[in-house]
């Protein structure tokens, strides 16, 4: 029997639908992680007006804009740095960053490194496609060894960056990663980051279908999306899990919880008490 419609999840209702069409190529990941991303949204009750999401540039960058809901599009690398101004002063709003592996990793790494430190308070997804697609198909700092790109013409020789365990050794309070082949799964795991009181971070390997896929001839989308499944292996808990095509699997699921406290909480009580121990004094 279908849900009553207070229940169904209808995605249009989380759209700018006057922005559209998107400008995601055929195929393309991110579609998928940002149906995960408004699920969960849905299934928590967020309401529209309580949720910001913020930004960087890329392709996932450009996510944001078809939210409807609190959005802020900032500059390369920047989201969370921007986000955490935003929770701390408006620590009323559920605060999303969205953010790509080159926005992430590259540019806007310390940043990621110095989030994780804190423990604030908002969730950053962050979209893995191993590859700066917008911006002329480059190496990022995840794309795999061996892989083709516009700077890596013969294959790239640098190891790729397991953004989990970098997050995960910088103090993230929950740490997870998931496939959009997954993407029930995928809408429950960014459940668990948004529920979750301080920092998540959140992997998500996402295809791309034209920039990268094409060059290292990894077939059509729907191949390629089918690859993620190719076999199975236990994460960290001894729970199986799918592998990605990348020829390194990586584990899927909760990799890792930190019970930490919450950063503006620790931060509200210290100013209170320096408040209260100069007198009251502003």
């Amino acid at each position: 029997m279908d849900k009553p419609d207070a229940e169904r999840f209808e995605i249009r209702d989380y759209l700018r639908e006057e922005l559209f069409p998107h400008f995601l190529c055929p195929g393309c990941g991110h579609g998928m992680a940002l149906r995960a991303l408004l699920w969960a949204v849905h299934e928590l009750s967020i309401p529209k007006d309580e949720l910001a999401v913020v930004s960087g540039i890329g392709c996932a960058g450009r996510l944001g804009a078809y939210i409807d809901a609190n959005t802020f599009h900032v500059t390369h690398g920047r989201p969370l740095a921007f986000a955490t101004g935003l929770a701390l002063a408006r620590p009323d709003l559920k605060v999303v960053v969205i953010s790509g592996d080159g926005d992430c990793l590259a540019i806007g790494g310390n940043h990621l490194i110095h989030a994780c430190r804190r423990n604030l308070d908002l969730t950053c997804v962050m979209l893995n496609n191993e590859v700066y697609g917008m911006t002329g198909g480059q190496a990022s700092p995840t794309t795999s060894e061996t892989r083709f790109t516009t700077t890596t013409p013969h294959g790239n020789i640098e190891p790729a960056f397991d953004a989990c365990k970098l997050a995960e050794a910088a103090g993230a309070g929950l740490v997870g990663r998931e496939v959009t082949l997954q993407t029930p799964t995928l809408k429950d795991l960014i459940k668990q980051g948004l529920a979750y009181k301080g920092f998540a971070f959140i992997e998500v390997i996402s295809d791309c279908t034209e920039i990268f896929g094409r060059k290292n001839d990894l077939g059509s989308s729907p191949e390629m999306i089918l690859s993620q499944k190719r076999s199975m292996r236990p994460d960290s808990y001894g729970n199986k899990v799918d592998q990605p095509f990348r020829p390194n699997a990586f584990p899927t699921g909760v990799l890792a919880l930190n019970d930490r406290p919450e950063y503006a909480e620790t931060y509200r009580r210290h100013a209170a008490s320096v408040k209260s121990a100069q007198g009251g004094a502003g």
